[in-house]
């Protein structure tokens, strides 16, 4: 399996595609924090369903880092999306960005998000997207501060019955 190597000031980190044992450690930084403590679901079933379904689609990455010590510290989902708008382009859409509150502030989401870029690039992708809740607003600054700009309002309806 292909480990790919970033560093921060504060170490380096690998990240590699997620396995079906990654998943429990995956939603455990899903589940940590305010909006994921709500959300996510008990059912085992469904995640390792998902999982199936994102590892099966060549578009998907479902990324986990680790820290030197092998611990999954990071998580990051990446589609490439092809469309015909914007003369036929690709874009790469990230999400579900987590990483533990025990290596926030050590340059480890820049690092992930560069590297997530150059993953877009090195995929054709001409133009990168992600959706952060309105109400994140660590999250908001934080893209903002990468050059990411809120140059559309998004939407959702939820189809849950």
């Amino acid at each position: 399996m292909a480990h790919y190597d970033i560093k921060t000031h504060k170490g380096s980190f690998h990240i590699r595609r997620a396995t079906l044992s990654d998943v429990q450690d995956i939603v455990g930084l899903l589940r940590d924090d305010r909006l994921g403590q709500n959300r996510e679901s008990a059912q085992w079933a469904t995640y390792e369903s998902a999982f199936y379904d994102i590892d099966g689609d060549p578009r998907h990455f479902l990324a986990v880092v680790e820290d030197e010590a092998a611990r999954i510290v990071g998580t990051m989902q990446l589609t490439l999306i092809p469309g015909l708008s914007r003369g036929g382009s690709t874009r790469l859409q990230i999400e579900a960005v987590r990483i533990t509150s025990s290596t926030r502030g050590t340059g480890l989401g820049t690092a992930m998000i560069t590297w997530a870029h150059d993953y877009g690039r090195a995929h054709v992708a001409s133009l990168v997207q992600l959706t952060t809740d309105k109400s994140r607003d660590d999250a908001i600054r934080f893209y903002t501060s990468l050059g990411y700009v809120a140059s559309h309002e998004g939407l959702k309806l939820s189809l849950e019955r």
